[in-house]
């Protein structure tokens, strides 16, 4: 069974992250540095996300947008939900194709480090949903 429920959960979870990474005081400005969009197409349920990282700022885009990413990505939901709980290797993911990526990954494979620190963050917000499953 996929662990979010609907899109709206995707975007609430999976997006709210990149939303808190703009506020996290040693994460945020480096994510700002990259001046890079990705796009993300998840599966199980299916959503799209644009994320623009700008100097100006982080910005989600939910859904279908009029925008050139830099990068696309497509995976499943629950491998962004494990990613963010920091118990999936996107390398290694992306070496056994279960996630596929066009453009220049290398950029985005810079920036997953970074991401650590975001873990304890992702499992706050989804407390509340965990609890709803056990």
């Amino acid at each position: 069974m996929a662990y979010f429920n609907d899109a709206a959960e995707v975007y609430r979870y999976l997006g709210g992250m990149f939303e808190a990474a703009e506020n996290h005081k040693d994460v945020g400005p480096k994510l700002r540095a990259a001046d890079l969009t990705f796009r993300v197409d998840y599966s199980d349920p299916a959503a799209t996300m644009f994320v623009r990282l700008a100097p100006s700022g982080i910005e989600v885009i939910k859904g279908e947008a009029d925008v050139v990413p830099d990068i696309r990505l497509a995976m499943s939901a629950d491998i962004g939900d494990r990613f963010w709980r920091g118990e999936y290797n996107a390398a290694i993911g992306l070496a056994r194709g279960e996630v596929r990526a066009r453009g220049p990954i290398s950029k985005l494979l810079r920036l997953i480090p970074l991401t650590k620190p975001l873990v304890p963050l992702y499992k706050d917000l989804v407390a509340a949903k965990d609890g709803e499953r056990t």
